[in-house]
């Protein structure tokens, strides 16, 4: 049976510490469909609070608030991403976008005669 390998990349940013990711990255794009912290985090089947910490400490180690929140009450509260979380979010994906380029051309010339490229 013939295999189809392909490169899979993941890209986290790191200060001190890991600070975004593609875990971050998919929280905030729930955020921007859903409205809603809470209904991003239960689409991931993830906890509200799990995906509260998730965002505060992502936003502690950047050092700008990823999320606008407004409190519930007579019109509900929800969440949008800052103006700084939209930058974040927009570079994220053209710098993984150009990685996954790189890599897709690159793979097939590193690996022509270990995985599968001789016949």
């Amino acid at each position: 049976m013939e295999q189809n390998f392909r490169p899979v990349l993941s890209v986290r940013i790191f200060g001190e510490s890991k600070c975004f990711g593609p875990g971050v990255a998919e929280l905030l794009r729930r955020v921007r469909s859903e409205k809603s912290l809470r209904a991003a985090a239960a689409s991931m089947a993830m906890a509200y609070s799990k995906a509260w910490t998730v965002i505060k400490t992502s936003e502690a180690a950047l050092g700008f608030k990823l999320l606008l929140s407004t409190t519930g009450g007579k019109h509900g509260g929800g969440a949008t991403l800052s103006p700084e979380a939209e930058k974040l979010l927009a570079a994220y994906e053209g710098y993984c976008a150009v990685l996954r380029r790189y890599a897709e051309a690159e793979f097939p010339k590193a690996f022509e005669n270990i995985l599968g490229g001789s016949e």
